[in-house]
């Protein structure tokens, strides 16, 4: 009796020491990691960088080329981010600082003139799993437009700052500052004085003049945008923009205004939008597009289709949209010539377009 006793607690001392051994095993970091792979979700990014009369006939080799290596640089930025298993937020922010640097862009450095011969700049971001967002509108002084929505976001309980308030909010939160004459780049102001001496003929010949007509300005179509999904299934959209060349009285368009120019809400999408920013208010294009997929059960695609093709084209609006979904499918819907456009899929598939036909 008492041999078989001592076998028994033999047996249950071994049978516990090989179950501590296995659980170190399973407690290994190369165990965890793979645990964490595992879990992981699939990432996206999708990006824009303006829409408009876009023609490859008027494209020299050395600018398209130009375009396509600035759009792949932005979104290698972010999804490099998302790979590391970064946030949608911070990939959003990082894609767009890459266009608001460039000088190709109607963002940042390469925003348009007023005018009165200044650059006055907007740019808003939004959270999908919050619904949470920040804007900024009519600054000046901000090198990064995109990052100061950020911070009114995050640190602040405001949705939009405009003007001088925003940039004393922005150097309060030691944001980049530059002078004014940062953004000056030659080629945007010989645009402007082109628009203004158009406009000045035709008023001599008593000609009426249309403040949005694509003939006298069609730059009103440069935006920047980016729409992330991390892999914790967050969305986050984020638009930037220089605004419209010419334009007065302090004009805003549709990029800083939440629902127009930027939406983003976990259950259905991301939106970031480009074009005729009076129509894209009017419309809240980007809001319209979760709503419907929201409320008609309408698929990404379909939503963003119907809003850019049907209800903007009736109404005479004129741009585009990038959007993604809690999936990771992807929409680029224009009803222009062209857009400025690319994606990282949740396959890792890199596509780069500009003109419709691609």
């Amino acid at each position: 009796m008492k041999k078989i006793l001592y076998l028994f607690i033999v047996s249950l001392l071994l049978f516990s020491c090989k179950e501590e051994a296995s659980q170190e095993v399973e407690n290994t970091p190369e165990t965890k990691k793979e645990e964490t792979t595992s879990r992981t979700g699939r990432i996206a990014l999708v990006i824009h960088g303006g829409a408009g009369t876009i023609l490859k006939k008027n494209m020299t080799p050395e600018k398209e080329a130009a375009y396509k290596a600035k759009l792949e640089e932005a979104l290698k930025a972010g999804y490099t981010v998302l790979e590391h298993g970064g946030s949608s937020l911070d990939a959003v922010e990082k894609t767009i600082h890459v266009m608001e640097n460039s000088p190709l862009f109607n963002a940042g450095k390469g925003a348009v003139f007023t005018n009165a011969e200044t650059n006055e700049l907007d740019a808003s971001i939004m959270t999908g799993h919050d619904l949470n967002a920040g804007a900024v509108a009519g600054i000046t002084t901000i090198k990064n437009p995109i990052s100061a929505a950020r911070k009114v976001m995050e640190e602040s309980v405001h949705v939009m700052l405009s003007g001088k308030g925003a940039e004393a909010f922005a150097e309060d939160r030691d944001l980049e500052l530059v002078e004014p004459s940062y953004f000056h780049t030659d080629n945007r102001f010989k645009a402007l004085k082109r628009i203004q001496e158009k406009e000045k003929t035709e008023l001599d010949h008593d000609e009426k003049v249309s403040f949005f007509d694509p003939e006298i300005n069609d730059s009103k179509y440069g935006t920047v945008g980016c729409v992330a999904l991390d892999k914790n299934g967050n969305i986050t959209a984020g638009t930037s923009t220089g605004g419209m060349t010419n334009k007065r009285w302090g004009r805003i368009g549709d990029s800083p205004v939440i629902g127009s120019g930027t939406y983003a809400n976990n259950k259905t999408c991301g939106v970031s939008s480009t074009g005729h920013g009076e129509y894209f208010i009017r419309a809240q294009v980007a809001h319209d597009i979760s709503a419907m997929m929201e409320y008609k059960n309408a698929s990404l695609q379909e939503a963003s289709t119907e809003v850019i093709h049907d209800k903007l084209t009736e109404m005479g609006g004129t741009g585009g949209i990038v959007a993604l979904d809690a999936s990771g499918n992807i929409a680029m819907e224009f009803n222009t010539a062209g857009m400025y456009r690319g994606y990282i899929d949740t396959k890792g598939e890199l596509y780069i377009g500009i003109y419709k036909e691609e």
